[in-house]
């Protein structure tokens, strides 16, 4: 990111980032870019939220019965995640401090092992993104019991949010966004924004961001920039909060 933030002003360079781009700069003491200052945000183009899902052996069929079943087994639980300082790491410490739980995150190198791990039963519980789940999910090797967002996912229609589930305040995505050096010239980035538009519009990549499970965001840049601000805090806090430390 910090040679995407000194290149050119030309266009020509173009960021695309996750959603560590709003938790790095809480995580880690040092990052090479600011993440108010050196980038013109485009917009984020699609987002998948967080899902808590649970090996099938874990008798909690909903997220009242975990807590309950965590409660009565302090310590005994651990918990599943792509990476210390992922969001789907800070879902569920956001989960835990919300809860009042002893579950015990194990971190790994990707969501790929993190719910391998999931469906071999060493570690029952698991945050990740949507996508990477979905094919568990579907195959039955994984039960979902609630997404991390405002609204229900479009392919798990009969999962519930959290805050349905009785948790407000823990929507947490993973997002594909877009952003240009700060220089770089209006006319420029207001085309680059609008030929991004125009590609999600297309039915072939909506539908293939449907069977991803992303759903397509396409904000506005000052939208986006607003989002940035509002990530850098909650994610900061949850990681004051918990004592999160990089790997």
């Amino acid at each position: 990111m910090g040679n995407a933030a000194k290149a050119a002003p030309d266009g020509y360079t173009i960021l695309f980032v996750s959603s560590s781009y709003v938790v790095n700069p809480s995580l880690y003491p040092r990052v090479p870019y600011d993440p108010y200052k050196d980038f013109q945000p485009i917009t984020v183009a699609a987002d998948a939220p967080n899902l808590l899902v649970v090996h099938p052996s874990i008798a909690a069929k909903n997220v009242k019965e975990l807590i309950e079943l965590i409660k009565k087994n302090p310590g005994k639980y651990t918990f599943a995640s792509a990476g210390t300082g992922t969001t789907p790491h800070l879902s569920g410490e956001l989960f835990k401090l919300s809860a009042g739980l002893d579950l015990v995150h194990v971190p790994f190198n990707g969501a790929g092992p993190a719910i391998q791990s999931a469906v071999a039963g060493h570690t029952p519980i698991t945050f990740t993104s949507l996508p990477p789940a979905m094919p568990l999910v579907k195959d039955g090797k994984l039960r979902p019991l609630a997404v991390s967002a405002k609204t229900r996912a479009a392919v798990l229609p009969d999962v519930p949010t959290m805050e349905e589930a009785g948790f407000k305040d823990q929507e947490a995505d993973t997002f594909q966004a877009m952003l240009v050096p700060v220089a770089t010239p209006k006319p420029v980035a207001d085309l680059l924004y609008r030929e991004v538009m125009k590609a999600l519009k297309a039915p072939d990549i909506k539908a293939r961001l449907d069977e991803l499970g992303l759903d397509i965001v396409g904000n506005s840049p000052d939208q986006f920039a607003e989002q940035i601000k509002v990530e850098v805090a909650k994610y900061g806090k949850v990681i004051k909060e918990a004592n999160i430390k990089p790997e």
